[in-house]
């Protein structure tokens, strides 16, 4: 056993990362699809998108061959709207409101439909905002994720001029660093910043780090107010012994430098342990199935009923030839001569429920071991809490505390996003950078 890159041909690694959402190939497809829509009253799916996308409207604008006005009615309300079509757990969202899953029929596909009207946007770049004259008034963005370029984009619409902080040398946050491949393709992530940031009037510094490049005093000091839009990224320790053997990697730098880095220069190993169920789990997971290992096998704590990650993600993982270990968690990483060799396993049971609502597991006593070369760290993120409490943020935990105008404790500095609720999907920062805009322009005039 071995970990090694270049596993592959470049063939192989176009094939295993070529995009796995193939959308429509002519507007006829596409409104075969839409005329299905039953465009309902108070319709239950823009109920559940966290952004209140129209979806019965956009989905009319198709039928009626006006993609202009479909892609305007998506970018209104989510200027990441191209992107979320292809990451956002639509079987959970909008898909999993549609009405049809009542009449046990196919939902309407919205998430294709959405990409359809979005992508044809971007290609031919139609600027579909006009942005107001500039107000003289200026505010900084710590953050070019999705919370940071909706609230820079929000605000720019009203005149605001924006400078937005990246620590990355590209923008995007998760979109680029932290999703599968073969869901968003790095030069997909390039074309959406790009799109969003052509309506003007925001200036994106990049390898500018808060706490080491730059203060919060410093921007305190020189704009009208602060959006902290710095997300999450720590990878939670898994506290076992072995872990700092060679051969433990976190999930997130492990996909970090399969979007940073290219597929044929990140290492693999031949038998893979994934310690995790989540999202980001799976897509660690895949993408190393993909990148060449030979097995990959994932554990998880509970069963299946309590998976964080959708049955979508996990039919993904299990189609790629991933193994599942259920009731699973690790107990120690052993090794020979620093690298890894085993990982002993303990078996849990489901006792009550804890905080989550989740029936917390509890150890049986009885362990198991998987002859392992690599081990794959996805047992969740935890805030910047260090950097947090350097600058005097009130916080939970390093998740920063926010009142109902996204307000922190110091004044102008606004906050949203990952770095507040600990992670959720990428819509849902993409509301809160519009309510954080909404809240900064009430603060500054």
């Amino acid at each position: 056993m071995a970990i090694e890159n270049n596993r592959l041909t470049e063939q192989q690694y176009e094939e295993n990362f070529a995009d796995i959402h193939p959308p429509y190939e002519n507007i006829t497809a596409a409104k075969v699809d839409a005329n299905r829509c039953l465009f309902c009253y108070d319709a239950p799916c823009m109920k559940s998108c966290p952004t209140s996308i129209d979806v019965p409207k956009f989905i009319k604008q198709i039928s009626t061959e006006n993609i202009k006005g479909s892609a305007k009615t998506i970018f209104s309300s989510n200027i990441m709207g191209a992107g979320c079509s292809k990451v956002c757990p639509v079987e959970k969202l909008c898909e999993g409101a549609c009405v049809y899953n009542l009449l046990e029929e196919e939902p309407i596909p919205i998430a294709k439909l959405q990409r359809y009207t979005t992508e044809i946007a971007m290609k031919e770049n139609w600027q579909l905002f006009e942005r107001k004259p500039s107000t003289g008034k200026k505010v900084a963005i710590v953050g070019a994720g999705p919370a940071g370029l909706s609230c820079a984009h929000a605000l720019s619409r009203e005149g605001i001029d924006c400078t937005i902080y990246e620590k990355e040398n590209k923008g995007g946050g998760l979109m680029t660093y932290g999703i599968a491949a073969y869901k968003v393709t790095p030069q997909f992530c390039e074309d959406e910043v790009n799109y969003i940031l052509s309506i003007g009037g925001i200036d994106v510094k990049y390898n500018q780090e808060l706490g080491k490049d730059i203060t919060l005093a410093q921007l305190r000091k020189e704009y009208d107010a602060v959006y902290l839009g710095i997300g999450v990224g720590v990878a939670r320790h898994l506290d076992i012994p072995g872990e700092k053997l060679e051969g433990v990697v976190d999930a997130i730098s492990f996909i970090y430098d399969i979007r940073a880095k290219g597929f044929s220069t990140v290492p693999v190993g031949d038998k893979v342990a994934v310690i995790g169920m989540g999202m980001t789990a799976i897509d660690a997971a895949t993408q190393a199935k993909r990148l060449g290992a030979k097995e990959v096998t994932m554990l998880y704590r509970r069963t299946q009923d309590e998976m964080p990650c959708t049955e979508v993600e996990l039919d993904i993982a299990m189609l790629d030839g991933c193994k599942i270990i259920w009731l699973t968690a690790p107990k120690e990483v052993k090794g020979i001569n620093g690298k890894v060799t085993e990982l002993v396993c303990s078996k849990m049971k489901l006792g009550e429920p804890d905080t989550s609502g989740r029936r917390s597991p509890i150890d049986t006593g009885e362990t198991f071991t998987l002859d392992v070369d690599m081990v794959i760290k996805a047992a969740g993120q935890t805030p910047f809490e260090d950097l947090i409490e350097d600058l005097k943020i009130q916080n939970l935990k390093g998740k920063i505390t926010i009142d109902g105008n996204c307000s922190t404790n110091i004044q102008g500095v606004f906050a949203g996003g990952d770095a507040v609720n600990g992670g959720k999907e990428v819509v849902d920062a993409v509301q809160a950078g519009k309510d954080g805009a909404k809240a900064i322009l009430d603060y500054i005039f």
